[in-house]
Formats: structure tokens, sequence, C-alpha cells
């Protein structure tokens, strides 16, 4: 049978770019809309995804790497139809001066 937890696939590790407030951070996971990182469901899939890639060792380890985290509120999208996400205003304007393809909500959380 499949896995149809709810948000099982909500989070994902950060590989994009233009976010270099939190380029010193070990982690960055992302997730598509902005997000109230205290919901309960929004929190285990974090913990899940934690768990999953490696970086925390059991889901109960992937929610102490939560405690005291704030989630930040950004847009971002794809340049030119690069896969990976670039960090914009909410206009699609990138820092470099690109624009995005689309502009996405995203809630993005240093670890």
């Amino acid at each position: 049978m499949k896995d149809s937890r709810v948000g099982e696939c909500l989070w994902s590790e950060w590989t994009g770019c233009g976010h270099e407030d939190l380029s010193d951070s070990t982690l960055l996971f992302f997730t598509v809309d902005h997000v109230d990182l205290e919901h309960e469901v929004v929190r285990r899939a974090l913990a899940s995804a934690l768990q999953r890639d490696g970086s925390a060792v059991s889901l109960g380890d992937g929610f102490r790497m939560l405690d005291g985290r704030e989630s930040l509120y950004v847009y971002a999208g794809e340049v030119d139809g690069d896969m990976d996400f670039t960090v914009c205003d909410s206009s699609g304007e990138t820092r470099e001066g690109d624009y995005v393809d689309t502009i996405l909500e995203i809630t993005l959380v240093a670890l």
C-alpha cells in the first residue's frame, strides 16, 4: 500500500540560490507556500524529511532539530527554466536583476 501520510512530501532540501543570509546554515529546507512551522502536520513532515535524508537518526531527533527554529517567508521561482529555485522579491526580480518565470511563495527553515 502506498504511504499516504498527510504532508509526507511537503519539504525538500534547498538547492537553490539567492538567499545568502542563510548560507552559513548547514541545512536549509523549503516548502512551496507560506506555512506555519508551529502546525503539527508541518512540523511532523519536516521532521520526517530530516529523518529520510539522514540528517536526523529518528523522528524524535528530527523534532529536536526543529526546536527554536523559525521559518522565513520568501518568494522564489525558476530563472530561464533552471530546475533550482532562485529567491526573488514579490515582483519576481532576483538580486542579480533577472526575473523568475513564475513567482512562488515559499517557506525556508535553516537548521
